[in-house]
């Protein structure tokens, strides 16, 4: 069974046996008490995250948790759920008792500290904005490219189809549309002629699935499509898995992407989680936690670990999403929401 298809198959994935020991900047604060004081010999945590980080943090479990029993004498269990961002988000919102948020995009993450679940300041925490690496979107075509398709403009040539996630719903989706967008504008381009790129662009979209793994499973398992806009690690699987019947195609420029990670401060303090939640995301900013991160294809933010990864990350101008609008919250407003830019150029076929 591929990794896909493993991932695919199990919504929510239940690892065993991780810890953290001897890491540096880990820290090796104690587990937590239980009722009466005395100290958990076990824990479980919940990392709710979104859909291209199945196989990451299966990996990254898989170095922490026996570390954290040696350093701290605690037992853990990671428990892990993936699905579109934004429907990750909602789900903490109504009940979802995550320990830690891994998703796509900052707005979401925000959508939690304006619930009133992650103290103010969430963002500072962690080194580099809570940023412990970040992405962009590319192109996944099929073997030997037969459209030709070399950069956004090719993407409404001809008679080609295109899939990508529902930009409602799936942080890639949104990371897609705005890498789109900020393309005709950063080659001279008005927000006119974005508006009309777009409208050709989900013209040719015959399915909007409302996590990137499903478009992943549209696109390399069903054959539908001449070009998956994804991120860049979802892509690095993809092909891999595919056996060279598919091929990444980097575009002269597309969008920096940027997915914070936090402890969910009101259910850790409720749960008594904090010290092995807090331990584990401490662990992504290690050298071995980076070399994972690198490994899965998501960009270390340790400049000498990303040194260290030769040509696995092709050049590429990346833009952030400050370029193209003043921050997450007016690109909601602009482009997400009802009645906005997408719901006014998105017309399904009936």
């Amino acid at each position: 069974m591929t990794r896909r298809s493993w991932s695919v198959l199990v919504a929510v994935v239940l690892v065993t046996g991780l810890s953290v020991a001897g890491l540096s900047g880990c820290g090796s604060e104690s587990g937590a008490s239980g009722a009466n004081g005395e100290k958990r010999k076990s824990l479980e945590l919940l990392n709710v995250s979104y859909d291209p980080t199945r196989e990451l943090w299966r990996d990254i479990n898989e170095a922490f948790i026996p570390a954290y029993e040696k350093s701290d004498g605690v037992k853990l269990t990671i428990n892990q759920s993936h699905a579109g961002s934004a429907t990750q988000a909602r789900a903490i919102i109504d009940g979802l008792e995550a320990d830690v948020a891994t998703l796509s995009i900052w707005l979401d993450t925000e959508a939690l500290h304006k619930k009133g679940l992650l103290k103010d300041g969430w963002e500072d925490r962690l080194p580099n904005k809570s940023l412990a690496y970040t992405s962009t979107v590319v192109f996944v075509v099929r073997k030997g490219n037969p459209k030709g398709i070399k950069d956004w403009a090719d993407l409404v040539k001809g008679d080609v189809s295109i899939i990508t996630p529902n930009p409602k719903t799936s942080g890639n989706g949104k990371l897609s549309l705005l890498a789109a967008w900020g393309n005709v504008l950063k080659n001279g381009g008005t927000e006119d002629d974005a508006k009309k790129f777009l409208g050709e662009l989900y013209q040719r979209v015959p399915v909007l699935d409302t996590g990137a793994r499903g478009a992943t499973t549209t696109f390399s398992q069903k054959g539908v499509g001449d070009v998956h806009l994804t991120m860049e690690s979802e892509a690095f699987l993809e092909v891999e898995e595919s056996k060279g019947e598919l091929e990444v195609v980097y575009p002269a420029l597309s969008i920096l992407h940027e997915p914070n990670i936090t402890v969910v401060d009101e259910n850790v303090d409720r749960k008594g989680t904090r010290a092995a939640a807090e331990a584990y995301l401490k662990f992504l900013y290690t050298p071995r936690g980076q070399e994972i991160i690198a490994k899965h294809g998501f960009r270390p933010t340790d400049p000498e670990v990303f040194a260290k990864t030769g040509d696995k990350f092709p050049k590429i101008t990346l833009f952030p999403l400050t370029d193209i609008v003043p921050g997450w919250d007016a690109a909601q407003e602009k482009f997400f929401a009802e009645g906005a830019i997408f719901d006014s150029i998105y017309h399904p076929a009936k």
